[in-house]
């Protein structure tokens, strides 16, 4: 029985050091497994399924860490404090969001009314600037 608690604890250990490292370090011993001993690599690939290693949405996150994506600190003031920032965050995301689309639109106005000048042009004339 000594020797099944010492692997037990060493796949512990493992495991903590994997997650430490993250999912690039999960995915290399998937494809190492499967390139060495295939069923080593599919025992990986199903304990990363069943234990949500493989995915991470938006979703998860969210019903991970709350609402705006982190944790209660357990400290009203600072939490509606915080709450709030984000909030005014969000609005001037927004409005450059907003500011940036219209210099898209604007651009390519620009450029629209540049290729139909370009073309009411006769074809055998030079443009400024330009040799023909």
């Amino acid at each position: 029985m000594e020797i099944m608690e010492r692997i037990k604890d060493w796949l512990i250990q493992a495991q903590a050091q994997l997650d430490e490292w993250g999912r690039p370090a999960w995915i290399a011993l998937m494809v190492f497994g499967f390139v060495f001993f295939g069923p080593l690599g599919l025992v990986v690939l199903f304990y990363m399924i069943w234990s949500g290693r493989m995915g991470c949405s938006k979703s998860e996150r969210k019903h991970r860490f709350g609402r705006k994506g982190f944790a209660p600190t357990g400290n009203s003031a600072f939490d509606a404090y915080r709450e709030e920032t984000l909030k005014r965050l969000e609005e001037e995301q927004g409005a450059f969001e907003a500011f940036m689309e219209r210099l898209r639109k604007a651009k390519d106005q620009a450029e629209f009314d540049q290729f139909m000048d370009d073309r009411r042009r006769p074809s055998g004339a030079a443009v400024e600037g330009q040799a023909v």
